[in-house]
């Protein structure tokens, strides 16, 4: 009997396998590939929802454990997934500068926005009022991420490329049997494919396509990610990650006209210079409209788990929610409310 069977390997699966395996428990990860949102990502970690210049929810835990995750990931795969990399908001009047410097006297943002303005002159990008930067940001190159951790699956028989049959899952007194397999708990983490999961598509998951560019630009010279009504992530070679877009009626992972015309307009209000569109791909990020994660266990079975709605910051959210999760169930430790999908049982139910 293994202690883990994890359904999905995007950020919230391998996020969960990782924490278990550190903790010497045995996993395994069944995968279909339907879903990309997590492969497509633009992997972006900011401590500053740059929008409204307020902090991000427990952005300073998040931070700590995210980087020493990704640090044992990438000793493990021996392979570099964490880039740091300073992300600069563009501003576009004196009035957003002003907001800048008076969010950057809040106690909670102090420590990651600069009070330092950036008036350096990036070429293909005209800024007469400077760049605000955001500090202890980046990116992982989360298809780099998952295709190497899987691969690290794979040869330590930890995976299989299936898809998952809810209807043949029998759920025993202290364990679950699926197939020839034996488990002390199941962790789904389908994302946005919850909806075809009958023990949890009562939960509130929402799906928000995002499209997003590579983009060949040779007269660009970046060396930091941009971020305005877009962001702008270098990739070298004159390459650059270009996105997103937010659609929340489309529930398809298909490009779009309407996506690619919209990054075409945004990406035009920030360039000077020539681009060409050398990729254009979507996905359906798994969200939550009260912006919080679907974290906890079944309230009929104790052998059910779900990790999920990660929403657009997986990267930061998946090893402190994969680590709550982990603690819950191994520990007894209790959830957050705001994480814990306790939050949407009817009040009348325990």
């Amino acid at each position: 009997m293994i202690d883990y069977l994890i359904i999905g390997s995007g950020l919230a699966g391998i996020s969960f396998s990782e924490m278990a395996l550190q903790n010497n428990k045995t996993v395994l990860v069944l995968d279909n590939n339907s879903q990309n949102s997590s492969k497509i990502a633009g992997g972006l970690y900011n401590p500053v929802i740059l929008k409204r210049f307020s902090e991000v929810w427990k952005a300073q835990e998040q931070l700590a454990l995210m980087e020493e995750f990704y640090l044992v990931l990438e000793k493990k795969l021996n392979t570099k997934v964490d880039f740091k990399m300073p992300i600069l908001r563009k501003f576009f009047s004196i009035e957003e500068q002003n907001n800048w410097f008076t969010a950057s006297d809040k106690e909670a943002l102090t420590p990651f926005l600069s009070t330092q303005l950036i008036s350096k002159n990036y070429p293909g990008i005209d800024s007469p009022y400077a760049y605000g930067e955001v500090l202890h940001t980046g990116y992982v190159d989360t298809a780099l991420l998952l295709n190497n951790y899987r691969s690290f699956l794979v040869e330590n028989q930890m995976f299989r490329e299936e898809s998952f049959d809810y209807s043949i899952l029998q759920v025993e007194n202290g364990f679950v049997r699926y197939k020839d397999i034996e488990a002390k708990h199941i962790i789904f983490a389908e994302g946005f494919g919850l909806h075809a999961n009958p023990y949890f598509n009562n939960l509130p998951l929402d799906g928000t396509k995002g499209e997003l560019f590579i983009i060949k630009a040779a007269k660009l010279d970046l060396d930091v990610i941009v971020n305005t009504s877009v962001f702008i992530l270098p990739l070298g070679k004159d390459l650059f990650k270009v996105g997103a877009t937010y659609n929340w009626k489309d529930k398809t992972a298909l490009p779009t006209d309407e996506g690619k015309a919209e990054l075409i307009e945004r990406i035009s209000e920030i360039l000077n210079c020539e681009f060409e569109i050398v990729e254009h791909f979507a996905g359906v990020r798994p969200t939550v409209k009260d912006r919080r994660p679907l974290v906890g266990t079944h309230s009929d079975y104790s052998s059910l788990h779900i990790l999920n709605g990660l929403g657009t910051r997986g990267v930061m959210l998946g090893p402190a929610m994969a680590k709550a999760l982990f603690d819950h169930i191994e520990n007894q430790i209790p959830l957050e409310v705001v994480i814990d999908i306790k939050r949407f049982r009817p009040k009348n139910q325990k």
